[in-house]
Formats: C-alpha cells, sequence, structure tokens
C-alpha cells in the first residue's frame, strides 16, 4: 500500500506541475502573440480552464483512492 501511496503522489504531483506548466505558455503566448485570439469567438484563458477542470478531475480520483486506501488499512 505504501507503494500504491507513493505512486498516486507523483500522479497526483505531475497533473499539478503540468497544469502549471501549460497555464504558464498559454499566457505567454498570449502575451507575445495576441492577434492570433482576436479572431476567436471563445476567450484566451479557455484551454486553461479546461486543463483545469482535468487537473481537478484527477487530483479528486486520486484523493478518494487515497481516503479507500487509508480506510482499508485501519
Amino acid at each position: 500500500m505504501k507503494k500504491l501511496n507513493i505512486f498516486l503522489n507523483g500522479v497526483m504531483a505531475a497533473f499539478f506541475g503540468t497544469f502549471i506548466g501549460c497555464g504558464i505558455y498559454e499566457v505567454w503566448k498570449f502575451k507575445t502573440h495576441p492577434e492570433l485570439y482576436a479572431t476567436q469567438s471563445a476567450p484566451w484563458y479557455t484551454s486553461i480552464l479546461f486543463y483545469g477542470v482535468i487537473t481537478l478531475i484527477a487530483l479528486l480520483v486520486c484523493i478518494l483512492i487515497k481516503s479507500i486506501i487509508k480506510r482499508m488499512s485501519r
């Protein structure tokens, strides 16, 4: 169970790090090339919101699995 807990911690950190990296890249891309987003009907930060929702779902699933493991080990 300890190895699974360590693995889940790694998965959670990877999803969070990827979200931060994608968010920084999207902000940089918007700041350097705002003309690319002028023709879109959606706001420039829509992809950041999408990545945020995916990250939140992944983190919630990992937290749920960790809490189930913690209950089973009692």
